[in-house]
């Protein structure tokens, strides 16, 4: 069975992750600032901490749960954790933008420098962005800083892939569509898609346990509706 950190797992995508995994008896590090939903899933095979993706001290929590329960070896790390900040442009500060680049961009890049001494060449990173950030894709006014730091994302994990490209692990990011999670509808409120967290999970979870390692330094874009 899979060792796997999921981040983000207080609700939508990220929760259904952290319990999907665990019932297929991988064991899973679950983390997020709000621990309480998924410690209410009495799996004995998940774990979870209160966590805060900007703080060091919650990596350092990170690290020390991996070197005492997982003998420091880590099959797979999804980076889920998101902020979003919607607002015209005009009305967006430099602390909107660094509110949402700590979360989206430079939470991600602390963490993932943290746990790779642990993971293998054929262990997985495995990003979470969105088709908002890639370049060409339909764009959307109030989103500036949001779409901005997923599209850095992207490139952070292209030249992380090409970094590591001989040791390992592989990274790969998926430029997620519209899902149906509270994100969304901050962003495009009474907008519902068809798309539901579990079904979004299902499909993350699979392709992180048995198709990244054919994959490195890729773009996958998940969506089948626009936005």
């Amino acid at each position: 069975m899979a060792t796997i950190i999921i981040t983000g797992c207080s609700r939508g995508i990220g929760y259904e992750l952290a319990k999907q995994a665990a019932e297929l008896n991988h064991q899973v590090l679950a983390l997020s600032r709000n621990a309480s939903p998924t410690q209410n899933l009495n799996l004995k095979n998940l774990h979870s901490f209160e966590f805060d993706i900007t703080d060091q001290e919650s990596i350092s929590k990170v690290k020390n749960f991996v070197e005492k329960h997982w003998d420091s070896k880590v099959d797979i790390l999804i980076n889920n954790a998101g902020a979003l900040i919607n607002k015209a442009f005009e009305q967006t500060n430099e602390e909107d933008f660094l509110e949402v680049y700590k979360v989206n961009v430079f939470g991600p890049a602390a963490l993932i420098k943290a746990v790779v001494p642990y993971m293998s060449t054929d262990a997985n990173v495995l990003n979470i962005s969105s088709i908002g950030g890639v370049q060409g894709s339909v764009k959307f006014p109030g989103l500036a800083a949001y779409s901005s730091s997923k599209g850095a994302i992207i490139t952070l994990t292209e030249l992380l892939a090409e970094e590591y490209k001989d040791k390992g692990p592989h990274f790969n990011v998926m430029a997620l569509g519209a899902v149906n999670t509270e994100m969304l509808q901050e962003a495009f409120p009474g907008y519902e898609p068809p798309t539901t967290p579990a079904m979004m999970a299902e499909y993350l979870l699979d392709f992180a346990l048995h198709r990244a390692h054919l994959f490195n330094g890729k773009i996958i874009e998940v969506s089948n509706s626009t936005p």
